[in-house]
């Protein structure tokens, strides 16, 4: 074992760039062990060589390292090596306040990818996370190169919100091409055994639905109904395929087999049987949702159609017509 032996006289002190000066008198330092017994060398020890090896002028870490940084400048002194700059960052704490585990987000970054989430927003978050440029919450890495100063970091913890997440996610999900979300979404999609060679053009379906969901994941189980028919609950079939509605959805059968398949046509349908049976338009777009996505939270129910294509709504609302009351 090879130990370091520390200054027995004076004080180490250093200007951390976050956390203000720092004074620490060597007589509360200890002879660091630089080897061990088996010849593997220490963590304060090999982060000063390779520090030092790579010309590193500024260490920024967690600030649970605050205590070794005298020891390792010791060390840089010993080897008259000049001194980088340092900056310990406050923790990042769990939604509860306390230090941030799995339970609260301290996961790989893989799962956040396959949670559905973009990269370039999850690094907005993160760089957002303890630390600000005024009030901008949503910039591009080149705005954060651009922006990035060590004095603007919090010298408090900051707190993982996975609200704030999904938010910027959102944000990003908006203005993000479709193309590039429509190959994102298929990994997920074909988990849910959707094949999209046979359906409505992807990319017409996330720019429908791009702007109702957080994550990507979100985004996909939104869009499975254009690619397979779910299965209403016992409780949306008795409180919306009602007798009332029956005769309506049969009228509307009837009319959707001659329009022109338009979103403009179908909703003056869908508005004209509302007139002509004195009901609300609810009360038939939500009978017609369960019908054809087996949902009840979808976009316009005439977009949704207009999608999904005459023959598979008619398809649909056809073999539905059986779960109705009689």
């Amino acid at each position: 074992m090879l130990r370091f032996k520390n200054p027995l006289q004076g004080h180490v002190a250093f200007n951390d760039q976050i956390k203000g000066a720092h004074f620490v008198a060597n007589s509360e330092l200890d002879d660091l062990v630089l080897l061990r017994s088996d010849g593997v060398p220490t963590y304060n020890f090999s982060v000063v060589i390779d520090d030092l090896d790579m010309n590193i002028s500024h260490v920024i870490r967690g600030d649970d390292h605050v205590n070794n940084t005298p020891r390792q400048i010791n060390i840089l002194k010993a080897l008259n090596a000049p001194l980088p700059e340092y900056a310990h960052v406050p923790m990042i704490l769990g939604a509860n306040g306390e230090r941030l585990s799995k339970r609260h987000g301290a996961v790989s970054v893989i799962q956040y990818r396959d949670d559905g989430y973009l990269p370039e927003a999850l690094l907005n978050y993160l760089a957002r996370l303890g630390w600000s440029h005024g009030d901008e919450e949503i910039f591009s890495r080149e705005q954060l190169v651009e922006w990035f100063d060590l004095s603007a970091i919090s010298r408090s913890p900051a707190k993982f919100n996975p609200e704030k997440l999904h938010w910027i996610n959102q944000q990003y999900l908006k203005k993000t091409d479709n193309a590039r979300l429509a190959e994102l979404i298929v990994p997920f999609l074909a988990k849910d055994e959707c094949d999209i060679t046979d359906g409505p053009d992807l990319r017409l379906i996330v720019d429908l639905l791009k702007e109702r969901v957080n994550t990507i994941e979100e985004l996909a189980d939104a869009a499975v109904y254009f690619y397979r028919p779910l299965e209403p609950t016992d409780e949306l079939k008795t409180q919306h395929l009602t007798t009332e509605a029956k005769p309506i959805v049969i009228g509307l059968i009837e009319k959707f087999s001659h329009i022109e398949w338009t979103r403009e046509s179908i909703h003056h349908e869908i508005k004209t049987a509302a007139k002509n049976h004195d009901v609300k338009l609810p009360k038939i777009a939500m009978p017609l949702r369960v019908m054809v996505t087996g949902e009840v939270h979808t976009p316009s129910i005439d977009a949704v159609l207009q999608l999904l294509g005459r023959e598979e709504t008619l398809i649909r609302m056809n073999s539905r017509l059986s779960s109705f009351a009689d």
